[in-house]
């Protein structure tokens, strides 16, 4: 029996062929939000990527159905499984999911009202489609890691969430909602073309208007979000590290009077780029001889617009954090809970993680009801009953 789901998205059933980065990602998000998320995944672990196994935070939540895809029987349970769901995620190459026997058209003519989902970093068309890549790559040739570092120095990447989950998994989870809401409106489904190059691209936005208004340098250094000493991070006494972001000046005198900067006429003129420099040397020196508890004793909860680097464990412990319940220990693994928050419809605590087909005889009884679904041996061999990776 289905287990009831909890959140906005309960009562929609998404199919998600196994993956990495991005695609597993947003098919997370997709059961953090309380739609039926069955993964498909390959009856043993592959060699071409990093299996997590019962770590697979991606998975929380989801369903696992173990099938051979390289078999007759194995396409075919797929797409019985194709025929009810409303939304199909996948991350293969260009032409993969054709060569499987399970492309968009084939999907699409067992279920007209299915929105497929294709996840890739270049996109299904253009020069580089069928090349390798990751996350890194992807916002570099973007232009959404221009910005990430000082003059002179080379770009540094936050890992993996600029590209594969911001410009990766958000488009890809916009762009399946978005189709099926058109499809339930006209009962026609369609394909959504995620691609990372795309994004990430479309991200920085708000930084092309800053650089059509003149706000936003080329040069690396000379603009509002990565050159003044008030927009920054500083090492701070004990080798922790504190942010500043001061942008607008009634933000930036706050900061100064918490600092006893108030009366120093060097800090007069904020936005001339000229002083940055010799400013941000000040400010370096200032928070290297505090700790950065120090210094969140005197900024934090002000309006100086302040706040400490933190790891995701030091972020878990925050009193901020704790009262609004955003990490959680789930399965041994520090865990952020389910994002964003309904009035009406709240979601549930993250889901257990699956073991690789546990959910195989549940699922395809569920999902398959109307028809005989074939059974290919390897299917059978991945019960619930199957050892925990």
């Amino acid at each position: 029996m289905t287990t009831q789901r909890q959140g906005p998205l309960a009562g929609l059933k998404v199919l998600e062929i196994a993956g990495i980065g991005p695609g597993p990602f947003c098919a997370m998000l997709f059961a953090d939000l309380g739609a039926d998320v069955v993964v498909v995944e390959r009856t043993e672990a592959g060699t071409d990527s990093l299996d997590l196994g019962s770590a697979q935070i991606a998975n929380r939540g989801k369903r696992s159905v173990a099938v051979d895809l390289k078999t007759p029987e194995g396409v075919e349970t797929v797409l019985r499984l194709v025929e009810q769901c409303d939304a199909l995620i996948e991350g293969m190459r260009p032409g993969v999911m054709e060569r499987l026997g399970l492309g968009p058209d084939v999907c699409l003519a067992r279920n007209p009202r299915l929105v497929y989902g294709r996840m890739t970093g270049w996109g299904q068309s253009g020069p580089l489609a069928h090349a390798a890549g990751h996350d890194l790559n992807y916002i570099a040739l973007s232009g959404a890691l221009w910005y990430a570092g000082q003059p002179g120095e080379a770009p540094v990447t936050p890992p993996s969430l600029v590209g594969d989950v911001g410009g990766g998994a958000m488009y890809l989870a916009v762009g399946l909602l978005a189709g099926i809401m058109n499809a339930r409106a006209t009962h026609t489904g369609q394909v959504v073309d995620a691609a990372i190059v795309d994004g990430s691209a479309h991200m920085t936005t708000l930084l092309l208007a800053l650089q059509a208004s003149g706000h936003m340098q080329t040069e690396r250094g000379q603009s509002l979000l990565d050159g003044p000493h008030w927009y920054n991070t500083y090492r701070c006494a004990e080798g922790g590290f504190i942010s500043v972001g001061s942008l607008e000046p009634k933000f930036y005198c706050e900061l100064r009077d918490k600092l006893g900067l108030a009366d120093d006429p060097q800090f007069d003129k904020p936005y001339d780029a000229r002083k940055w420099p010799q400013l941000r040397d000040r400010f370096a020196t200032l928070f290297a001889q505090r700790t950065r508890d120090e210094w969140c004793r005197l900024l934090e909860g002000s309006d100086a617009c302040f706040a400490p680097v933190l790891s995701p464990g030091e972020a878990a412990a925050h009193p901020h954090m704790r009262a609004r319940e955003v990490y959680s220990l789930q399965d041994d693994a520090l865990q952020a809970n389910p994002a964003p928050r309904f009035s009406v419809t709240p979601a549930g605590r993250p889901g257990a993680i699956p073991r690789r087909g546990e959910h195989n005889d549940i699922v395809l009884n569920e999902w398959t009801v109307e028809r005989d679904v074939p059974r290919c041996p390897v299917v059978q061999l991945h019960s619930a009953s199957h050892a925990k990776e």
